[in-house]
């Protein structure tokens, strides 16, 4: 009996072990001989069920085939009105993990992505630009909620781990994540605020007077902005460090991370404050002129706009400055005193000449300059390479693809010198004599054409101030430039050898 037993359990342990597909008439066989009555009758049971596997996997998916999951009116005009404000692409790439169901409306309201999912409309139909306008309003709601929870979560799982484990210090952690700490506060209380104004069916009457009141809050995003330009090179320069790559990377391949880098997480203010005004704009595009929120929108647009273009013009002469301070000159007259007048950089970013060197060029609003990466006492700076060229003196040729030959001893070694380059385009002196003519290749056509395009309407703005010195407008900068800030430098980098001549 003690061994039937044992055998009993035994061929139940065995049972569980497996699953209905791996199943086969061999095991079953040796259940029911080592198993007794017991076992075989388990075994009975299981085989019909193995045979049935495969008909009951047809019957479902014949019977789920012509099924179609119908998405009420309302909802349908939700996804599409969310579509248009961009709204899932946000969700796409900011998504959050599931919340548990609760009935209480605040939890319903804060996992829904949709305003139709938490509106009640027992009793009540909407016209459909108010379903529009509802759903506006809802999105700046959740954007709010969105961006506190992921400043908070830079705070907790960034910057304080990296302050107790040492990895980088106190003046290091300020000067990449800036003023960082106060924005959450800012944007809880306008969360807070929309809260209120929720009605129980979800609708909200009025928003204009409350972001009247909150917009000017936005003045402190200048601070964060201008800082933008030193945070990103500091933290680039930081990722050599072994520590803080580790880190870093170990952060990104986390869960809380959703896979995306700490500088996502520090641009997510700049992206917000840009989109300010465009979820204003589409709210008053769906309020209607008789609206009693219709003129408060209106101004808060105004205010918007007039924030972001001081906090624009501000971040562009921080841009500036910053890259004014590390360009090194190697002799006097390589227009030191022009570059330092500039107060505006237009554009920057890598080019190769027609050798292969990798240069890194700075449209200022008065001089182009030409620069060399290299890395003096454990710090990034930028060599001034032959003469800049002032704006006034330069001449721009837009080659056609195939027109010059690049080529020279490294890069013959991998393709064929001599080989006809594209998305090219040369810069020279008016005169001759002042200096060496530059061929400059770009990394695509796109990027040539923003080249091409930057620097001719800086000759020409440049052109119009000198016929009327009365009048100096300054050239726009935006706050997107910002997003994809990157200094492309590389661990390698060191100086070349002067003297080499450049067509």
């Amino acid at each position: 009996m003690e061994g039937v037993g044992e055998g009993h359990a035994w061929a139940e342990q065995r049972e569980r072990s497996y699953t209905n597909g791996s199943l086969s008439e061999s095991s079953g066989l040796k259940r029911r001989n080592r198993g007794g009555p017991a076992a075989a009758q388990v075994t009975e049971e299981k085989e019909p069920s193995n045979k049935r596997v495969k008909p009951v996997t047809k019957t479902l998916s014949a019977s789920s085939a012509p099924k179609q999951v119908k998405v009420p009116p309302l909802k349908r005009l939700s996804l599409s009105i969310q579509r248009s404000i961009g709204c899932r692409n946000e969700s796409r790439l900011f998504s959050f993990s599931p919340r548990m169901c609760s009935r209480d409306s605040s939890v319903n309201m804060r996992s829904s992505k949709l305003w139709s999912e938490t509106f009640d409309s027992a009793g009540e139909e909407l016209s459909v630009g108010e379903i529009r306008r509802q759903e506006v309003i809802f999105e700046l709601m959740q954007g709010e909620r969105m961006l506190v929870e992921d400043l908070q979560l830079v705070k907790k799982n960034y910057y304080e781990p990296m302050l107790k484990l040492g990895i980088m210090s106190l003046d290091e952690l300020k000067q990449i994540f800036g003023i960082l700490d106060t924005l959450p506060p800012l944007h809880q209380d306008l969360f807070d605020e929309l809260v209120k104004l929720r009605h129980e069916d979800g609708t909200v009457d009025q928003l204009g007077p409350t972001m009247l009141d909150w917009l000017p809050q936005l003045h402190a995003y200048k601070a964060y902005c201008c800082n933008q330009v030193a945070a990103k090179a500091l933290l680039d320069h930081k990722r050599r460090n072994p520590a803080v790559h580790n880190f870093l990377q170990l952060c990104q391949e986390s869960a809380f991370s959703r896979k995306l880098d700490v500088w996502s997480f520090l641009d997510l203010p700049r992206s917000r404050l840009v989109k300010y005004p465009l979820l204003l704009n589409q709210l008053l595009k769906h309020t209607v002129p008789e609206h009693p929120d219709h003129h408060t929108l209106s101004q808060a647009v105004s205010v918007i706009q007039a924030i972001i273009s001081m906090i624009n013009s501000k971040a562009g002469e921080a841009e500036c400055e910053y890259y004014k301070k590390r360009l090194c000159y190697l002799y006097e007259t390589q227009g030191e005193e022009c570059v330092s007048r500039s107060r505006l950089l237009l554009c920057h970013g890598e080019l190769k000449n027609n050798k292969s060197q990798r240069l890194h060029a700075f449209l200022f609003e008065t001089i182009l300059v030409l620069t060399r990466l290299v890395i003096h006492n454990n710090q990034l700076e930028f060599q001034v390479y032959r003469q800049p060229i002032p704006l006034p003196e330069l001449v721009l040729e837009d080659l056609p693809d195939g027109e010059v030959r690049v080529g020279g001893s490294i890069r013959g070694a991998f393709i064929a010198a001599n080989e006809r380059a594209k998305n090219v385009f040369r810069v020279s002196f008016q005169d001759g004599s002042r200096g060496q003519a530059h061929t400059l290749q770009a990394n695509d056509s796109f990027n040539k054409q923003q080249w091409v395009s930057c620097i001719r309407h800086a000759m020409v703005t440049t052109r119009e101030q000198s016929a009327s010195p009365a009048t100096s407008p300054e050239t726009p900068c935006t706050l997107g430039k910002l997003s994809s800030l990157s200094l492309n430098c590389h661990d390698g980098t060191a100086k070349t050898e002067d003297g080499q001549r450049i067509m």
